[in-house]
């Protein structure tokens, strides 16, 4: 609606005492429901049904009373600026503004089931095998850690997180500029898209990449570019093809991604196929090497591609606190890069992005390297029990570095994992990632493993 003052001279009542505006004031603070506030509160109520053109209709119907109404209280006079072409519903009119048209078509990461709901119903009984969350918890010093760090929750955290910064480029001998701190690695993936891709960009990754990868392109406009996987048979089923990843590198390509050891797959690339790929990228592309399970890999398991970071400024390698260090509840995660690529991170890094008491306990993980190779070596000797055990069972099993192993039932999965679901017991399905015949499994402590297996030959009985 437009408004126009009364002629030069007329009455203005808005500096009527009995109409001020702060008299006005004290009359909604006092409940009265003639006032514009409540009259608009009217209004989102009509409007309240998106897309029906009488609720339209109705809606501006009621703006034009309560616009009537303002003038009058004010002195004021009112005139419609446009004509509604949703009174006669003819049309539908957006009641808020429409996201940028890259959003539109964006399928928010899918985190799983609803666990808590779940915990509710089964309490101690079920089994959470689908987050790959370390079973073993934190480490004591971690532990404790937090506790101590409880104490200063009221305060905001160091903004540059210099300890936990400074410790983890001592660890790798990594120039500090170079370390940036993400919560979780996932922000960091998202915030390098941000950084370095765009509208007419693309993106590559491996067919079945680990979700974000697709999420981070799309949600900045640019193509997703998916380089089809190895196939079922090969000796890494389902894991990266260098060759195709190099075969689908072009002159758009701005970002690639690669997680290694790749989830859902559990399968990895040899650091000589990520120097081809780096070399292939050299003056383009940034190469994003995702390492969250690097901590699991035993031997035969793929190298780390920290030791190319010198070597290749275009590098980027990601990893985490959630996994071997079993913080994932904390958020924290971080990047190894060239500064110049760092200083563009931190322009887009939220201040005070990982907390205090997060930063508190990594600081102390870190220093654990008993708790990590414990963790290390239970993963290792559960996940080889556990595939021989699925494999006796005559199901196809990939070879996994992770926390985790992938099962291919050769059929839809959908049932096996409702008929699990009735027993308690939590695993991923893995339709989101276009594998509908197959499921993840994490690997527990050896109580939960039993129970899965147990369950896994029941489920498989019954057909």
């Amino acid at each position: 609606r437009k408004v126009t003052r009364p002629p030069e001279g007329g009455r203005n009542p808005v500096r009527d005492d009995t109409n001020s505006p702060r008299r006005r004031r004290s009359d909604q603070k006092q409940g009265h429901t003639d006032t514009p506030r409540s009259q608009l509160s009217l209004f989102g109520c009509f409007a309240a049904t998106p897309g029906c053109p009488r609720t339209y209709r109705r809606a501006w119907d009621c703006l034009d009373a309560v616009a009537t109404d303002v003038g009058e209280k004010c002195g004021l006079s009112a005139q419609p600026l446009i004509d509604c072409p949703a009174r006669s519903g003819e049309a539908h009119i957006p009641m808020f503004p429409q996201p940028v048209p890259a959003l539109r078509a964006l399928k928010a990461y899918d985190p799983g089931h609803d666990l808590p709901a779940l915990r509710l119903k089964y309490g101690d009984a079920l089994v959470e095998l689908g987050s790959n969350e370390n079973s073993l918890g934190p480490s004591e010093k971690a532990r404790a850690a937090m506790q101590t760090a409880l104490a200063d929750a009221w305060r905001y955290p160091d903004p540059n997180a210099w300890a936990l910064r400074r410790a983890i480029a001592a660890r790798f001998d990594h120039p500090l500029p170079g370390v940036v701190l993400g919560n979780g690695s996932h922000e960091l993936l998202i915030q390098l898209a941000q950084c370095h891709a765009g509208p007419g960009d693309e993106v590559l990754f491996s067919q079945y990449g680990f979700a974000v990868f697709p999420i981070a392109a799309m949600a900045v406009g640019a193509t997703p570019v998916a380089a089809p996987a190895l196939a079922v048979d090969d000796p890494m089923p389902r894991g990266h093809d260098a060759i195709t990843l190099a075969a689908h590198y072009g002159p758009r390509t701005r970002l690639v991604y690669l997680a290694n050891p790749n989830n859902p797959t559990g399968t990895w690339l040899s650091l000589a196929a990520v120097e081809s790929l780096l070399a292939r990228a050299k003056g383009q592309a940034l190469v994003v090497v995702d390492e969250a399970y690097q901590e699991y890999v035993t031997e035969g398991g793929p190298r780390s591609a920290v030791s190319l970071l010198p070597e290749h400024p275009h590098l980027v390698v990601t990893r985490t606190f959630s996994k071997v260090h079993g913080l994932a509840g904390l958020r924290v995660g971080y990047a190894l890069c060239h500064p110049q690529v760092a200083a563009s991170l931190e322009r887009y890094r939220e201040t005070f992005n990982v907390n205090h008491v997060a930063q508190v306990a990594a600081l102390a993980a870190l220093d654990d390297e008993d708790h990590v190779e414990r963790t290390r070596l239970h993963n290792a000797n559960a996940r080889e029990a556990m595939r021989t055990a699925l494999q006796g069972m005559g199901l196809h099993v990939a070879p996994s570095q992770g926390n985790f192993v992938l099962i291919d039932f050769g059929r839809d999965a959908a049932g096996v994992e409702d008929a699990l679901m009735q027993r308690a017991v939590v695993v991923r399905p893995m339709g989101g990632y276009g594998l509908p015949t197959c499921l993840r499994v994490t690997v527990g402590k050896e109580d939960e493993n039993a129970r899965f297996l147990a369950a896994m030959r029941e489920v498989l009985a019954c057909g």
